[in-house]
């Protein structure tokens, strides 16, 4: 049997007219309608030649950053990010190397023994990862980077600050995004192991600071091919003041702090001979954590002293390889402001990719965001690129070649 025209119609109106269907439908429609005006592309700012290269071999640069419609705000994306990403599974080795002061490193090895396109272990190109403030080789963003490198070819070692992966602290010195002794010691032991395999550093947050701080420092001689950093606070005095702002203060601030808190306690034995601990351990900012135990720690006479030690951007200037750094314009923890911008425009060897939203370490896109996301197809095609087109990225940054004796 079949329906008349004036019955479908009247059948259809019905349906539609429904509360919950108008309500739905029209709630689908907003959604769409903002999700599309959210959706623009990344600003990339560098040199001519540099942003010529990155658009030919990392296609996800000059693709429209489209933000998870119902999680487009960066504090959102934040928080929904650490809560639903998946974990990758990693296969680590782990190696524990000694410092000069007699402490240890912990570092996370994913070798890919299973390469087809190297085979060769002498020559399989490496990523050397550091994460974040608080973070270790088990942070989802540090298992998705592993996934990317790996089933491209290449191999991963995670480098773990002191105490931060479980391992015993030695002796009463930990980190700090200023000092980059330790990760000195890291690509020279890394280097040591595979002389004739290139090796790209890439640093998460606080990661990146230090990834880019031992740069600025190394030049010419950091031993590393290129450089890759995600969501790294450019001023850490305006991302303190950033994230003292009561909402990210209640939302972040206060997490990390007690992370720290917890890692100062779980070491208490042998941090106690340097520092009040009872003190520490009242801290209940970052910023405070920072004035009572980090800048004492390694010699700062303030907090503001070692801020500004710790900033990246004015070291940019004094990086001799090719660098790529994504940030988010909505990234509570690295405010826009501080984004160095005027430096990087007269730099040939920086790329700055900044995406109008994507949170701290998030950039979550389609309505399930579990999976790999643009921060982790930036990553793969980006290490990729370095990999495979050596001598042509390096030309496309004004690198001269090095003469071979």
């Amino acid at each position: 049997m079949f329906l008349s025209h004036s019955e479908i119609w009247r059948t259809y109106w019905e349906c539609v007219s429904r509360p919950y269907t108008v309500f739905i439908c029209s709630l689908t429609a907003a959604l769409y309608y903002l999700w599309g005006r959210k959706c623009q592309a990344p600003a990339l700012v560098t040199s001519k030649t540099f942003s010529a290269f990155l658009l030919k071999h990392c296609p996800v640069v000059s693709e429209n950053f489209s933000p998870t419609p119902w999680c487009w705000g960066g504090r959102l994306q934040t928080l929904v990010c650490a809560f639903i990403k998946s974990k990758p599974p990693a296969a680590y080795r782990n190696e524990l190397i000694r410092t000069v002061d007699g402490g240890q490193i912990s570092l996370d090895w994913v070798d890919n023994q299973a390469s087809v396109p190297y085979p060769e272990s002498s020559t399989r190109p490496t990523v050397l990862i550091l994460p974040g403030l608080t973070g270790n080789s088990q942070q989802s963003y540090v298992l998705h980077a592993i996934c990317q490198a790996t089933r491209r070819g290449y191999r991963c070692v995670v480098f773990n600050n002191r105490g931060a992966a479980g391992e015993e602290l030695l002796t009463p010195v930990t980190y700090c995004a200023a000092n980059t002794s330790d990760l000195e010691l890291v690509v020279q032991h890394v280097k040591g192991l595979h002389p004739h395999a290139p090796l790209l550093g890439a640093g998460v947050s606080l990661g990146g600071m230090l990834l880019l701080n031992y740069l600025g420092r190394k030049r010419a001689e950091s031993g590393m091919v290129a450089g890759l950093t995600i969501s790294v606070p450019w001023d850490a005095q305006k991302s303190s003041d950033s994230m003292e702002e009561p909402l990210n203060w209640l939302l972040f601030n206060s997490y990390l702090t007690r992370g720290l808190r917890r890692a100062v306690a779980r070491h208490r034995k042998v941090l106690e001979k340097v520092v009040d601990i009872d003190y520490v351990l009242k801290a209940r900012t970052v910023r405070e954590f920072d004035e009572r135990f980090t800048s004492l720690q390694f010699g700062y006479n303030s907090c503001t002293e070692y801020y500004c030690d710790a900033s990246p951007d004015k070291k940019l200037p004094n990086t001799a390889v090719p660098i790529l750094c994504l940030n988010a314009a909505d990234d509570p923890f690295s405010p826009k402001c501080a984004f160095p911008v005027n430096i990087v425009q007269g730099l040939p060897n920086v790329a700055l990719l900044l995406t109008a939203h994507g949170g701290h370490i998030a950039f979550l896109q389609g309505l399930f965001p579990r999976g790999e996301s643009y921060m982790e197809r930036l990553f793969g095609q980006f290490v990729q690129a370095v990999f495979e087109h050596q001598r042509d990225i390096r030309k496309a940054c004004g690198i001269k070649e090095e003469k071979t004796s």
